[in-house]
């Protein structure tokens, strides 16, 4: 067990003792947030470790916390009413940046059936993993992510309208030593307040633009992948804010800088916790059940794009020459296409995503993924020969959906998905990308202003 994951009797201990006096009950909400409240800690030991409960608008609002119209789970017309937030204990952790705290992530329950809802983000993964292990199998997954990191606080850069925002660094530290040293405050703090909350932190690195990072969490099960990413994300804007600084997760915050990924990396155990991906005797060491997972992302990649790039914002990233994808290609060790095989002809084989941004939701993005391949397996698809060369160049494949609206349409049309996540799921990400659709036409942007304000 790593250092910083707590039981249930130890925590009491350290309530008594008064190691602890706050515990963070949280949630996932559709945009990957962490969501709940603060109990004092010897009130959630006495009942809230076994319940506590929320306004259900928590899973139908946007980033604003607008309650929008049109969901079916809830409405102005039903009365916003309550779900039910049920801690996993597995879960529970010191979060040592915040004084004496410690914190829970929860499963979300309906109020009067107590069955999980279905269209929260830990059930729809937790549904993909279900269907997995009737087949003996078990998903291991990691996500890269990248985000900048700014001179200026979250406050200071709000004021400034977020405007002329200077990068901490002036220049790309890609693998620098000597500009990563300079940010050591942030993110020395990042990496030892995640691995003493049990986040088995690997390490972090400058990214390719500056002030850019990237932070590694290991290879882990797909449901402790994406708690770890979820906790990760809120950790970074805490340890930030904390040390006067702002980051963002925004897949692209400047159309002149690169944009931020959050590539996953993927592969399947058997029952002896053998990589299922594996074959020595096999071309490349990919088995057939391999194969076919692979060929299932790339079949359904266009009709899974929103799950990886959720926000009208997200396709900015995908540019020719940014190391963001285009096409819905796979490659060996080659970062220009959709999908790249990692681990070539070792026991370490796994595919990596590079589809998806910074900003996506770690548990829709996970379920997205294995949907695709567990689709692939079942229609016992057909992989066909890597791609060689220059991704952005080819006219192979199909390509990677332009904007949100091409996603959404792409997603409406996918019997998979809506047999994989539910029908109702699916409808109610659709409302969801509706209303980002709808938010950014109704908005006037800069660009239309300093474009035509004079010139019109």
């Amino acid at each position: 067990m790593m250092p910083g994951n707590l039981s249930f009797n130890q925590l009491k201990r350290d309530v008594q003792n008064g190691e602890i006096d706050t515990v963070l009950v949280c949630l996932i909400d559709m945009q990957g947030r962490l969501m709940g409240k603060r109990f004092y800690a010897q009130s959630f030991i006495d009942s809230a470790w076994q319940e506590t409960h929320c306004c259900d608008y928590l899973l139908a609002t946007d980033f604003e916390m607008t309650p929008v119209d049109g969901y079916a789970a809830t409405s102005w017309s039903g009365g916003y009413g309550d779900y039910t937030m049920k801690p996993d204990l597995t879960t529970l952790r010191r979060a040592p940046w915040l004084d004496r705290t410690a914190l829970v992530l929860c499963d979300v329950l309906d109020h009067h059936t107590h069955q999980e809802v279905p269209h929260a983000p830990r059930a729809i993964l937790k549904k993909q993993l279900a269907r997995l292990k009737k087949k003996n199998l078990t998903a291991m997954m990691a996500t890269e992510l990248e985000f900048f990191l700014f001179k200026d606080s979250y406050e200071e850069l709000r004021a400034q309208g977020y405007r002329n925002m200077a990068p901490i660094s002036g220049y790309n530290e890609d693998y620098h030593i000597f500009q990563t040293s300079k940010e050591e405050d942030v993110m020395r703090a990042i990496r030892n307040g995640l691995a003493g909350a049990g986040i088995p932190v690997e390490g972090s690195k400058g990214e390719a633009e500056a002030g850019q990072e990237e932070i590694n969490i290991r290879y882990s099960s797909a449901l402790e992948t994406a708690d770890h990413h979820a906790i990760t994300k809120n950790a970074c804007k805490e340890i930030a804010w904390q040390k006067g600084r702002g980051l963002t997760f925004l897949a692209k915050w400047h159309h002149d800088r690169v944009g931020s990924s959050s590539h996953v990396h993927q592969s399947l155990q058997d029952a002896k916790g053998k990589n299922a991906f594996y074959d020595p005797k096999a071309s490349h060491g990919m088995s057939k059940l391999m194969r076919a997972y692979l060929a299932g992302l790339i079949k359904y990649a266009k009709e899974g794009t929103y799950f990886l790039a959720p926000y009208v914002n997200s396709y900015k990233r995908f540019a020719v020459g940014t190391f963001a994808p285009t096409k819905a290609v796979w490659s060996i060790d080659n970062r220009t296409a959709g999908f790249r095989l990692c681990g070539q002809s070792t026991q370490a084989v796994r595919t990596e995503c590079r589809i998806g941004g910074a900003d996506l939701n770690p548990y829709l993005a996970l379920a997205a993924q294995l949907a695709a391949g567990l689709a692939g397996i079942e229609e016992n698809l057909k992989l066909g020969e890597p791609l060689t060369g220059n991704a952005y160049a080819t006219r192979r494949g199909q390509d990677l959906p332009k904007n949100l609206l091409q996603a959404r349409n792409a997603l409406s049309r996918s019997k998979m998905f809506a047999d994989a996540f539910g029908a109702d799921v699916i409808k109610h990400y659709l409302r969801t990308a509706d209303w980002e659709l709808e938010e950014y036409n109704r908005v006037v942007t800069d660009w239309e202003v300093a474009r035509g304000f004079e010139r019109t």
